[in-house]
């Protein structure tokens, strides 16, 4: 069966005028801190939460994404951003302030306009 992500028309000069549209973005891993269990969590991680609709409605964040799948890693994060601006917004969210998180930055590139579906 042939591979459907494989098509014809994906030429080499498409790719090469694609990658030119590249822009930089920084993404950010946050996983679960030192004060994990602490009894206060629930409501940090809401206003953690309250916190990433400002940055979302402010276009610094573009895309976050929680992980629930029982691992450490609590989320990711794609900033709008380059990774110093983001390193900085991220310190001053709840969670971090309060050891609940960690993070971890990185930057990347992308391409503008991509979305989730």
């Amino acid at each position: 069966m042939p591979d459907p992500a494989v098509v014809d028309d994906i030429t080499d000069e498409f790719m090469h005028e694609r990658l030119k549209l590249v822009k930089g973005y920084t993404l950010v891993l946050i996983s679960q801190g030192p004060n994990w269990d602490s009894p206060d969590r629930n409501a940090i991680v809401w206003e953690h939460g309250r916190r990433n609709f400002g940055l979302r409605r402010q276009g610094d964040l573009a895309i976050v994404c929680p992980v629930g799948d029982g691992t450490p890693l609590s989320g990711l994060y794609i900033f709008s951003t380059d990774a110093e601006a983001a390193t900085a917004i991220i310190q001053g969210d709840p969670g971090v302030r309060s050891g609940v998180f960690v993070f971890e930055v990185h930057p990347i590139v992308g391409f503008p306009g991509d979305s989730l579906p």
